[in-house]
Order: C-alpha cells, then sequence, then structure tokens
C-alpha cells in the first residue's frame, strides 16, 4: 500500500486574489466552465417564480413554457460542464500517474475535494429549513423550499462518481477510445428503448451514470488530441448532421423537446447534444482562447473557478432565500409581484437577475473558505476510498429518495464528513498533514504534495 506523508501543513490560500491560469493550462476550457456556471446561475434565477394568490405565496418554475423548449437547446448547458471536468480529470490522473500516485489516492482527493463545501452547505440547509419549521412556515411550503434547494445537487452526486471513475474510464480510454465511446453511447440508447417500450421509469435513471460517463470520455478525446485531429470540414458538417438528427429524433419518437427535461433522466438525446456542443467548442476554441487571455475575462474566470463547487451548491439556497424576502416584502406591502410572464413581469427580469448574481457571488466569496481551505492529504487506501465514495454518493441519493428536510441535511452533513474522514485517511477530530484542494486551478492535489515533499 503506498503511503503519503507530509512534513508540515500547506498554506491555506483562503483570502488570496484568485490568480489567472498557469502556463500551460487550457484558457478555452476553462472560460467555457466558468460561462457554463454563470448560465447555470441565470436559468435557475429566470426559473424562480414567485407570486400571491389570495394572500399566500405561490412558488413555481417560470420556464416551464412551450416558448422555452427551443431555447434550451441553446442553454443547456451541463454537457460541457462534464466534458471540461473530464478534459480536467484525465490531465491531473496522468499527471498523478507519473508521479506515482496510486487510483485510490487519486480518487479520494476528489471525495475531499467535492464533500468538503458541501459539508457547510447540509448545515446550512437543514439550519433554515428548521428554522422555517420553528417560525411556524407552512410545512408545504418548507417542503417546496427544500424540494426547490435539492434540485441542483443531483450534480454532486453525479459528479463525484464519474470523477471517481476517471482512472478506470482513463485506462478503457487509453486502450480503445471509440469503444468505449461506443459501447457508452450504445448502453444509453438501450436504456431509453427499454425505458420507452415498457413504461419503466426508474431504469432511465441509469443514465445518471451511461450518459455523464460519455460525456466525460469526450474531454479525455479532447485532451488526448483526439478531437483536433479531425479534419475542421468533418467536425463542422458532423456537428450540423447531428443537429438534424436531433430534430428528427425529437419530432419521430418519444424525446421531447426540452433539453432540461431530457436531463431528468438523462437521455441518447443529451448525449447527441453533447456531441454536437464539442465540435462546435473545438471549432471556436482558438477565439475562445483569444478572448479568455484578456485581463478582465481571465481574472473573472480564475475567480469563479476558485470557487465553482461552492457557487454551484449554494446558488439554489440563496435564490431561495432571495424569494423568500421578496415574499415578505410582498405581504408587507413594501414590493409588489407581478405575476408571471407579464409585461411588468419581465421588466423586472433584469433587476432580479443583478440582484442574484450579487447575492450568489457575495455568498460564495464567503463559503469559499470551507473549498480553499487546507485540507487532509488523500489516503492511498482502497477499502478508505470505496466506502468513502460510496457515502458520498449515497447522501445525495438519500436527498432524492427520501427528500431534502432538516433531518435528511443532517444526517448528509454527518454521511459526508465520515467520507471526508475515510477519504483522508484520518480519524474523526485528528490530523494527519494537510493539503491544498483539488480546486479548478492550476495544481492538482499530487502538484500540491509533491510541492510539500510527499514520499510514495
Amino acid at each position: 500500500m503506498t503511503t503519503l506523508h507530509v512534513p508540515a501543513p500547506a498554506v491555506s490560500t483562503a483570502g488570496r486574489a484568485p490568480t489567472t491560469a498557469a502556463p500551460g493550462r487550457d484558457r478555452s476550457i476553462d472560460l467555457i466552465r466558468s460561462a457554463s456556471l454563470v448560465l447555470v446561475v441565470l436559468l435557475h434565477a429566470m426559473m424562480v417564480g414567485v407570486t400571491l394568490s389570495g394572500g399566500e405565496p405561490v412558488f413555481e418554475n417560470a420556464l416551464e413554457t412551450d416558448w422555452f423548449d427551443p431555447v434550451s437547446w441553446f442553454v443547456q448547458m451541463m454537457p460541457l460542464f462534464f466534458f471540461a471536468g473530464g478534459f480536467t480529470a484525465f490531465g491531473s490522473w496522468r499527471r498523478a500517474r507519473a508521479r506515482g500516485m496510486s487510483a485510490s489516492a487519486f480518487v479520494s482527493g476528489r471525495v475531499i475535494r467535492l464533500m468538503t463545501p458541501a459539508v457547510a452547505l447540509f448545515v446550512a440547509i437543514a439550519a433554515g429549513l428548521a428554522a422555517l419549521t420553528l417560525a411556524g412556515v407552512p410545512a408545504d411550503i418548507v417542503a417546496t423550499a427544500g424540494f426547490r434547494i435539492s434540485q441542483p445537487l443531483w450534480f454532486l452526486g453525479v459528479f463525484l462518481l464519474a470523477q471517481a471513475l476517471v482512472p478506470a474510464m482513463a485506462s478503457w480510454h487509453e486502450r480503445r477510445p471509440a469503444l468505449a465511446l461506443a459501447t457508452l453511447v450504445t448502453a444509453a440508447a438501450a436504456i431509453d428503448a427499454v425505458r420507452f417500450a415498457t413504461g419503466w421509469e426508474a431504469i432511465g435513471f441509469l443514465n445518471l451514470a451511461v450518459v455523464w460517463l460519455f460525456v466525460q470520455q469526450l474531454g479525455f478525446c479532447d485532451a488526448d488530441g483526439l478531437i483536433a485531429r479531425v479534419p475542421r470540414r468533418i467536425r463542422m458538417g458532423g456537428a450540423f448532421g447531428l443537429l438534424g438528427g436531433l430534430v428528427v429524433l425529437v419530432a419521430t419518437t418519444p424525446y421531447v423537446a426540452n433539453m432540461y427535461a431530457n436531463q431528468d433522466p438523462p437521455t441518447l438525446v443529451l448525449a447527441v447534444l453533447a456531441v454536437v456542443q464539442v465540435a462546435f467548442f473545438s471549432l471556436a476554441r482558438p477565439h475562445l482562447a483569444r478572448f479568455a487571455q484578456r485581463q478582465g475575462v481571465a481574472r473573472a474566470v480564475a475567480w469563479i473557478g476558485d470557487r465553482a463547487m461552492t457557487i454551484y451548491l449554494w446558488h439554489m439556497t440563496v435564490l431561495i432565500a432571495l424569494a423568500g424576502f421578496s415574499v415578505i416584502g410582498a405581504m408587507s406591502g413594501l414590493i409588489v409581484l407581478p405575476d408571471l410572464h407579464s409585461a411588468q413581469w419581465w421588466l423586472t427580469r433584469p433587476a432580479w437577475l443583478l440582484a442574484a448574481v450579487v447575492a450568489v457571488a457575495l455568498v460564495s466569496a464567503a463559503a469559499a473558505r470551507f473549498e480553499r481551505k487546507p485540507m487532509p492529504l488523500p489516503s492511498g487506501a482502497a477499502w478508505r476510498t470505496v466506502p468513502a465514495t460510496a457515502l458520498g454518493v449515497g447522501c445525495v441519493v438519500i436527498i432524492f429518495v427520501v427528500g431534502l428536510t432538516w433531518v435528511t441535511a443532517v444526517a448528509c452533513a454527518v454521511l459526508a464528513a465520515v467520507a471526508i474522514a475515510l477519504a483522508g485517511d484520518i480519524p474523526l477530530g485528528k490530523t494527519r498533514g494537510f493539503a491544498i484542494p483539488l480546486a479548478a486551478s492550476p495544481r492538482d492535489a499530487g502538484g500540491v504534495a509533491r510541492e510539500n515533499g510527499v514520499r510514495a
């Protein structure tokens, strides 16, 4: 078993100004990751529909409209998120492996990196939902708040699973890249076929793993230079051809046109859309890289990248809190909540989006210390890594099976903390050396460990 040792704690990066991308980093990947995250926040802000009916608050999804179906083809950014994650993880794993890091230690680092900010979030959610309950807020409103907060959290469990499988999936890619892609996309199609033929909706959730692993595998292909080797005219023609095929598929099969509905559960349509997006991204990459080099853009991308998981995990909680304040203001007569999709509602959207972005930025800046603080050095023991990963994924499964209440939030906080303790190879309440986390920053955990004197 490989043992990792750090003779002294590393210095925390909390409070430091964000840095620009390190030499050799792909700035275009950093750009699309940050842009995708911003778009996710804006879309979820647009979804928040709050009105008063008979003096009682009503919470609705403002984007559950027919006109959003075609728009969703342009604003569904989660495939690019997983693609960028695959690109970055593939390079990180190769560098870590070259330094002698085991697969278990690499995966443990991912568990620590993803679950540490999640603990703080679960504690905050538990406190918030408990406070609403104790304040006498109707149970249905508390349940709605919990449901809305929980919606984006699927990403935490699925992304953790995908990252935990990076060593295995990267090995498959290195041996048979085409076979890996073909197998995954065929499996996604087969799962959809069974789901549509039998009406067994639950089987569709197997594609939470299959589809997103396929998209992550596209990131491996890009990191390996395979996509760049395809002639530009073929990438261009293929992208438009697949786009046309998607239109036909949606028009003639049970697949729906809404690309966010195709995410719940993921479908073959989403996998094909990912290929289209990656093709177009590869064509625009030189222009995006030049744009990302601008000083202001580089600073913004670095700021978002340093807090990416915090922004994603906290943004819906912040948006629900803002919606709650809006209801309080409306019931107090301080503001007026317009009817959804009315002219006044649309006129107030710019101010609402600005308030949402500012609030999310402020909360993320404060909460980012949980993401950027020194963390336990990853364990190299497989017997600890496997249950740590299972606990991390399991706490998200609990949320979607049982529902998000203050009780389940407390349970998830405990499970996430135990996962971190296992992955960090430390007893609860004790420490054994620290390393800077696996953030979307120029260095991965292996690099940090090496710089601080890690011995294999």
